[in-house]
């Protein structure tokens, strides 16, 4: 299922769409009202540390101090916070292994993955559009 029809669908709305004309058709998601279902859409996957969380996991399944390598200056509130939000959003699972000390790891469901084009779009048309300045690690 592709990100706009889950939205569409956890939205309750079938087959709404964003009007032009900025007509006021209110939805519900999670008990907050939104306008439209891209609002809801950016609000699952906006965030300071999510996209770069996407984009790791959708390489492949990682532990919770791998993530925190990869994701550089999140802090371990923010990181732990980010990945409850995004499993209650149904983007990733999390899975405890019953050993000692206790392993933690995240992988992303089939909507998760399902946002990774996304990502990739966003990457192609600010490489394309952006004048940034890469720097040397």
């Amino acid at each position: 299922m592709s990100v706009a029809n889950h939205l569409v669908r956890i939205a309750g709305y079938v087959g709404f769409a964003c009007k032009k004309n900025f007509e006021a058709i209110m939805i519900k998601y999670k008990g907050k009202q939104f306008r439209c279902p891209v609002e809801v859409g950016m609000g699952i996957i906006s965030g300071k540390w999510k996209n770069l969380i996407l984009w790791h996991l959708h390489e492949k399944q990682l532990r919770y101090k791998e993530l925190e390598r990869i994701v550089p200056g999140v802090s371990q509130k923010m990181l732990t916070q980010q990945l409850k939000e995004m499993e209650a959003d149904g983007l990733l699972l999390r899975e405890v292994y019953p050993e000692v000390p206790p392993r933690v790891e995240y992988a992303l469901t089939e909507l998760g993955h399902s946002v990774f084009p996304l990502l990739e779009q966003i990457h192609s048309w600010t490489v394309e559009n952006i004048d940034f300045e890469k720097l040397d690690d």
